[in-house]
């Protein structure tokens, strides 16, 4: 998580701090229209900062999966940046047309405008000549764009239309990119904040022709084919079996894009086994969230193709910890059964593991197929169902866990359940910076 809070506010405050040291005027803004001269600048600056970076986060390249710890979080920064779009984009156009709506309504005199200063070079003079075009398709562009970035940040929209009205986003953000050359001080384009504007288009466009070509990932697509698919009613989920072709392995904890049907898009879902060259399977556990992983156990047949993309993530279980807390909900449960199954593969020893699973019902299937895999893997296994033995707190987890203080703490379930332990581990003064780990499976 801090990792992202830099990441954002390195962006912003480093913008903003080159655009002051670009624009002398600011502190000479003594008018409302002398302020919206400066502030129109500024707040379309770092709206347009917000976009490009999210457009590039959107890549799914890996030095940029490593530098955030994974893609989960990659795309919670994506969201953020989106979020700051949207913030300083509504800014920019309020002070474009807040002033003017000032002057309509007889509140305010706009002052004479002086004549204006001619180009200084051929390159300024095309500028101003589409000028009013790139005015009238950046406002559009905006008003495309709001509905469109609502809908992103709100669930209750099906994924699936999420999915194809995002599409449209890499247009926008061409318009947007046109709108930004064109409009932006030519004065700024002399100075670090000019070669950093001149790299965000650049990247953004680059972003936004990858996007539009669908090879977002494409490097890391293989072909495979569905060889089982069975039913986990105890859980509401189903168990996919996939044989991929030139897979290049993957870690435990980590998560793969599937695409089950050429008309769908590709869904992220976590990989539920280890990965061993002598039998090259892939198990995922998909659970019915939604009308198309509801769906799934009618439209699937075992035999037919599908593709993969990946691996991702760096939920690994991967630090330094003398021992190591795994704690888990519902369909969280998925990653955990990787790592156990990695765990018993490797020969040398490792750290010790206390495992707590919070069953959402009783399923013996599930419960003897945990504790099968916690034994090879030599893990001490607690499975708690909250009906039957009370809710699973950080206080039962200490308990079980004298040596709780020198452990790592690995997490994925039901948000509100992972923003509880964290809370409460910190209040006993648990280094959750450093030793709280979790997957943030959220991709919208």
């Amino acid at each position: 998580m801090n990792r992202m809070r830099y990441g954002l506010w390195t962006l912003l405050l480093g913008s903003a701090l080159l655009w002051l040291a670009a624009e002398p005027r600011f502190y000479e803004a003594g008018t409302l229209f002398a302020w919206r001269e400066v502030m129109t600048q500024l707040s379309g600056v770092l709206a347009f900062g917000c976009m490009s970076a999210a457009m590039v986060l959107a890549l799914r390249l890996r030095p940029v999966e490593r530098l955030f710890g994974g893609l989960d979080k990659t795309y919670r920064l994506h969201k953020w940046l989106g979020i700051g779009a949207l913030v300083f984009a509504l800014t920019h156009w309020l002070w474009v047309k807040g002033p003017k709506w000032a002057v309509q309504l007889g509140w305010i005199t706009r002052p004479p405008r002086g004549p204006r200063p001619e180009p200084s070079n051929a390159i300024e003079a095309a500028f101003r000549a589409v000028r009013g075009l790139a005015e009238t398709l950046g406002e559009w562009a905006f008003y495309a764009a709001v509905p469109l970035l609502l809908i992103a940040l709100l669930r209750r929209v099906p994924y699936h239309v999420f999915a194809k009205l995002h599409r449209v986003i890499p247009l926008l953000f061409l318009v947007f990119a046109f709108h930004a050359l064109v409009l932006v001080k030519f004065s700024y384009w002399g100075t670090p904040l000019g070669a950093l504007l001149a790299l965000e288009i650049a990247a953004g466009v680059f972003a936004a022709a990858v996007s539009l070509a669908g090879r977002i990932g494409a490097a890391r697509r293989v072909p495979g084919r569905l060889e089982t698919v069975e039913p986990l009613p105890g859980v509401g989920a189903i168990a996919l079996t996939v044989a991929p072709q030139h897979w290049p392995g993957h870690a435990a904890g980590q998560f793969a894009f599937l695409t089950l049907d050429p008309q769908e898009k590709a869904h992220p879902f976590t990989i539920a086994s280890a990965w061993d060259e002598r039998s090259p399977r892939l198990t995922f556990v998909v659970k019915a969230l939604g009308d198309f992983t509801r769906s799934l156990p009618q439209r699937l047949r075992p035999g037919q193709e599908v593709r993969l993309e990946g691996p991702y993530g760096g939920f690994t279980f991967d630090d330094e910890a003398p021992r190591q807390i795994w704690v888990s909900g519902g369909v969280g449960v998925t990653p955990f059964l990787a790592a156990l199954q990695q765990k018993a593969l490797r020969d040398s020893p490792s750290c010790p593991v206390d495992y707590f699973h919070s069953l959402s019902a009783p399923d013996e299937a599930v419960e003897a197929r945990l504790q099968s895999l916690a034994t090879e893997a030599g893990v001490r296994l607690h499975l708690v169902w909250p009906q039957r033995d009370g809710r699973l707190t950080g206080e039962r987890i200490r308990a079980a866990v004298p040596q709780w203080r020198e452990a790592s703490l690995w997490f994925c379930g039901p948000e509100g359940f992972g923003e509880a332990l964290l809370r409460d581990f910190a209040a006993q003064g648990f280094d959750v910076r450093r030793r709280f780990h979790r997957e943030l499976f959220a991709f919208r």
